[in-house]
């Protein structure tokens, strides 16, 4: 089974997306990995919940799977569907346990594929069925789960 380390809660993480991505977020809390590291989302973000939660979720695997890896360990093409959300009622505060099917390539393989790609198609004998059987055996698939904490007002 593929594993990446988790991100440290011990850095401020609204600073890491500020860093990392360049991006202001009104969010503080850890990275998301249990009920006790959620992420706190305030109630003064302009995003729809739902995309603002998909986006820290797509950062998180962006940190993870690329920016903490050595370059020939790096991944891209990083996807996110959510499959489930589960809402969990606690004092006074909502916590989403939301749980995401992530799909990725290697940079290198990705590149690869894509240079062949516009290189081939169109052209004879290129052949796009087995193309793009080679890239989904190349894509790794991971679920991850993320905890966020809304506040009552959202």
């Amino acid at each position: 089974m593929l594993t990446f380390k988790q991100i440290p809660s011990t850095d401020n993480i609204q600073k890491v997306i500020k860093s990392a991505f360049d991006t202001e977020l009104t969010i503080s809390g850890g990275w998301g990995y249990s009920k006790d590291d959620h992420t706190t989302i305030q109630d003064d973000n302009t995003t729809p919940l739902n995309q603002l939660e998909h986006t820290l979720a797509s950062m998180r695997a962006y940190i993870e799977m690329s920016m903490t890896q050595d370059k020939e360990n790096r991944y891209g093409s990083i996807n996110l569907n959510e499959i489930s959300r589960e809402n969990i009622h606690s004092n006074k505060f909502i916590f989403h346990k939301v749980i995401y099917t992530l799909t990725a390539m290697k940079d290198r393989d990705y590149s690869a594929f894509i240079n062949e790609y516009k290189e081939g198609y169109g052209n004879e004998g290129f052949d796009l069925n087995d193309h793009f059987e080679r890239r989904k055996k190349s894509t790794v698939t991971r679920e991850i789960t993320y905890w966020f904490k809304i506040s009552n007002s959202i």
